[in-house]
């Protein structure tokens, strides 16, 4: 694991972009390049949500997941952090994760909807004075 967490912030430029199909995009992208992933979720129906969408998106592939701790999928679906197992972490909850965070890279994807957006912001605020230092990345 890398001796500290890489944080970074996906904001969402428009209500038309959706964080679930996110989430599956930068799972891609991160399984491809040899990563494990870990998705935190709200609640299970959530889970049921996302797990429904990885049998296709992105449109026209698979994401090899399953849901639960300790998977041997390279994405695990799950409503709580994982253990020190993660390698890329997307965070998909309205809370902080909590420290220590012994991953390479937690993802925190911030909706377009203001009320979701302060959500995002305590995080981003969380995360900075825990002595990390979160980047923002706009996605229009």
């Amino acid at each position: 694991m890398g001796e500290r967490c890489q944080v970074d912030f996906y904001l969402l430029g428009s209500p038309a972009l959706d964080a679930g199909r996110l989430a599956c995009k930068l799972a891609m992208m991160a399984w491809e390049r040899g990563h494990r992933v870990s998705i935190v979720s709200r609640d299970r129906s959530h889970l049921a949500e996302l797990d429904e969408m990885m049998w296709a998106s992105p449109e026209g592939r698979f994401l090899p997941h399953e849901p639960g701790p300790g998977t041997a999928a390279p994405v695990e679906l799950l409503t709580e952090p994982p253990g020190e197992e993660g390698d890329v972490v997307i965070n998909l909850t309205e809370r902080p994760l909590p420290p220590p965070l012994p991953w390479n890279r937690l993802l925190e994807i911030v909706p377009h909807r203001p009320a979701d957006r302060e959500a995002s912001r305590e995080k981003f605020r969380h995360y900075r004075a825990g002595g990390l230092e979160p980047r923002a990345h706009d996605i229009n």
